[in-house]
């Protein structure tokens, strides 16, 4: 008999709040999927240059880096459920605007307005619906939940891309982003359906604030003091600096180098989200079996032979094959990480250690997408991809040197004067 049924609680997919949640989220991340494809398109259809689009994304990543840093303290100081449908309701409105004014002509200075402006809503969104999870479901079942929303997520991206890609040829990359618009109305609609769990009373917030910037670094010395989560926010810094523009260059090397046309990229970005999926699926099992440390090593040695090998790839059925591959172990990766935040972090502190962790993270990686897309265009996509899988091994390698390589199956040991979450409490990374 399974653990749950042996608790005499339903299945996780029974639970009506969890459901709603996590079926809105699918949607959202479906739309999400047709400007993951549809805003480098066009920027390519307009400009016809590779760095164009990594300078977009670098400018973007910049205004999420800079959303992160005080997206933490407004989770943990306001309702995490209001700030998520204002974050869906802001992206609906200005992704909106891209398809209307596309109708006249191209301004491509529209999208560096716009997607900055979407990018810092998203993060914010995304450090809510990471918190959120813990005031879904109990801590034990943290890392399912994690597992499911993701595996969800990337089910629905695998039909995204491919959609996306059939609706740009068909009708223009901006009809595309209209359907993304969309979808925020959906994600806004089931959040406002739900309820989340209260704060455990010996878990709350202090009743006084501080100033922003303090309670930031409050979140960010609980991550700094933690052996486990500095090892991975530094080891992980790398890792984005070398990935962040991989999306960028693999659009360039099958449009440019392989010729494929725009429905083509649509279908490697699909399929290959079938890795996600995978991993997503086997994050749980992988955890308990073989602990946190030979997990994320493993992981992430496997992603930097994926991204080497996309590069020498020569026909587009390797490069969806080996993109897959990555996209597995990315998700198994980062679920892993995600989950371990989640456990180990008292609630009042959760949005904070959150902005810490994603803001620190995603700092190089607008120059590293610059940098790795400008070298594409220079240089060529093998050039760029077998550097970048080589960054990726000795990040890999660190995890060998740090106390990732010790940290077990469950929670990471917490230190002396830093209060963890309490192993029954309602609790995300």
């Amino acid at each position: 008999m399974s653990r749950t049924v042996s608790a005499g609680r339903a299945p996780l997919w029974r639970d009506r709040t969890f459901g709603t949640y996590w079926v809105a989220q699918a949607l959202s991340a479906a739309g999400d999927s047709f400007a993951y494809l549809a805003v480098p398109l066009l920027v390519l259809q307009a400009t016809g240059s590779v760095a164009q689009m990594g300078l977009l994304t670098a400018v973007a990543g910049a205004a999420s880096v800079a959303a992160g840093i005080f997206g933490g303290v407004l989770v943990d100081r306001y309702d995490r459920r209001t700030l998520m449908i204002v974050a869906d309701l802001v992206r609906l409105v200005l992704y909106g605007l891209v398809p209307l004014i596309w109708l006249v002509g191209p301004e491509v200075w529209l999208l560096f307005v716009v997607l900055p402006i979407c990018e810092a809503a998203g993060m914010v969104f995304q450090v809510a619906a990471v918190t959120a999870v813990r005031n879904l479901v109990d801590s034990d079942r943290i890392t399912e939940a994690n597992g499911r929303l993701q595996a969800t997520y990337a089910a629905t991206a695998v039909l995204g891309p491919l959609l996306a890609g059939v609706v740009s040829a068909r009708f223009g990359p901006a009809i595309a982003i209209a359907v993304n618009a969309a979808s925020f109305a959906l994600s806004a609609t089931g959040l406002w359906l739900i309820r989340l769990r209260p704060v455990r009373a010996d878990d709350a917030a202090p009743a006084t604030r501080e100033r922003p910037l303090v309670e930031f670094l409050a979140g960010a010395r609980f991550l700094w003091r933690q052996p486990v989560l500095r090892a991975l926010t530094v080891l992980l810094s790398v890792f984005i600096f070398l990935t962040y523009g991989f999306t960028d260059v693999l659009i360039y090397h099958v449009t440019h180098d392989l010729g494929g046309s725009e429905g083509t990229v649509g279908i490697v970005l699909g399929l290959a989200a079938l890795g996600t999926v995978v991993g997503a699926l086997l994050v749980a099992p992988l955890r308990r079996r073989r602990g946190f440390g030979p997990t994320w090593i493993g992981a992430h040695t496997i992603c930097g032979f994926a991204v080497a090998g996309v590069g020498l790839a020569a026909t587009v059925p390797a490069v969806t094959a080996l993109t897959a591959v990555y996209l597995c172990c990315l998700s198994i990766g980062g679920i892993c990480s995600m989950s371990l935040r989640q456990e180990i972090t008292p609630d009042h502190l959760l949005g904070r250690v959150t902005s810490a962790f994603w803001s620190t993270h995603y700092a190089l990686g607008p120059i590293g997408a610059a940098a790795m897309t400008w070298a594409a265009g220079r240089y060529g996509v093998q050039v760029v991809t077998l550097v970048a899988g080589a960054g990726c091994l000795l990040v890999a390698a660190g995890g060998l040197c740090t106390p990732i390589r010790r940290a077990a199956t469950g929670p990471a040991p917490v230190q002396p004067g830093l209060r963890a979450a309490p192993a029954g409490g309602t609790v995300s990374g």
